[in-house]
C-alpha cells in the first residue's frame, strides 16, 4: 500500500516485520526509550493493550509485531500525531489490531471503560519545572516536559483502565525514581519489575523501565542492567537484538 506524505513527513523503516512509520522531522520523533519499552513489556496471547500518549504510534506498532496481543489502542492528544499514527496503521494493514484515539490522558477515564485493558504502557514526558530547555514548539515541548499532563495524570489513568492483576509498564528517568514508585504505590500499582538502562557500562543510568501490577503484592525484581553502547557508535549485542539489526 502506498500513502501520500504531507509536508515535512518522512517514512521510516522500523526493521521489524516490514513495518514502516510516518513521522514529521519538524515534530517530536520516537527515540530509543520507546523501543526499549516494547522490549521490556510482556504481552500475552489474547491480551488488550493501551498506550497512553502514543505519539505517532510507535509502541502499538512494535508490540503488534513482537507479541501475540489481540488488540492495541493508542491514545494521543495531538491531532497531527494521531493522524500520522492512523495513517501508519493503515499503511501497515493493521486496522483490525490497532486503533488510534485522539484524546487527553486526563480524560482517559471517560473515553474507555474501567479495567478494560490487560496491559497499559506509557513513555510520558520526563521533565518538570525548569529541568532542561523547553522547546518553543508546543508539541515538542509537551513530549519532553509535563506541560499537558503530569506523571500522576498518567498513573491515575493507568490505574483506572488496567484490570486487577493487569500490568502497567513505563519508561522514565532515574532521577525521578523515588517519586515514580511513590505515585505508583499510591494508586495501588505495585512495582514488580525494574530495569535500569545505562548508555555505557561505566556511566550512570539514564533510563528506567518499570512494570507494576494493579493490586499486586509487595516484591520487586531488579533485572540485570541494560547497556546501550560497547563504545562510541557501537551498540551492544542486546541492543542490536532489540532493534532487529
Amino acid at each position: 500500500m502506498t500513502i501520500e506524505l504531507k509536508d515535512g513527513e518522512r517514512l521510516d523503516d522500523l526493521q521489524c516485520n516490514g513495518l514502516r512509520i510516518i513521522q514529521n522531522e519538524k515534530m517530536f520523533c520516537f527515540g530509543m526509550d520507546a523501543v526499549l519499552l516494547t522490549g521490556f513489556t510482556r504481552v500475552k496471547e489474547g491480551e488488550r493493550v493501551l498506550d497512553l500518549g502514543t505519539g505517532t504510534g510507535i509502541i502499538p506498532l512494535l508490540l503488534s509485531a513482537k507479541t501475540k496481543g489481540e488488540h492495541f489502542t493508542g491514545l494521543e492528544i495531538s491531532n497531527s500525531s494521531a493522524d500520522m499514527a492512523r495513517r501508519s496503521v493503515r499503511l501497515n494493514g493493521l486496522e483490525q489490531r490497532i486503533e488510534i484515539i485522539q484524546g487527553d490522558i486526563k480524560e482517559a477515564g471517560e473515553l474507555f471503560a474501567p479495567a478494560s485493558f490487560d496491559v497499559v504502557t506509557s513513555n510520558p514526558p520526563y521533565m518538570i519545572g525548569q529541568h532542561g530547555l523547553i522547546n518553543s514548539d508546543l508539541e515538542k515541548a509537551a513530549a519532553r516536559h509535563e506541560i499537558l499532563c503530569t506523571l500522576e495524570d498518567v498513573v491515575r489513568a493507568a490505574a483506572r483502565l488496567v484490570r486487577p492483576g493487569g500490568r502497567f509498564c513505563l519508561v522514565h528517568r532515574p532521577f525521578r525514581l523515588a517519586e515514580i514508585i511513590r505515585v505508583l504505590s499510591s494508586y495501588r500499582l505495585e512495582p514488580k519489575r525494574m530495569r535500569l538502562v545505562y548508555p555505557y557500562a561505566d556511566r550512570e543510568p539514564n533510563m528506567v523501565l518499570i512494570e507494576s501490577v494493579r493490586g499486586g503484592n509487595p516484591r520487586m525484581t531488579v533485572e540485570k542492567p541494560l547497556i546501550v553502547y560497547e563504545k562510541a557508535g557501537v551498540y551492544t549485542s542486546e541492543i542490536m537484538e532489540l532493534y532487529n539489526f
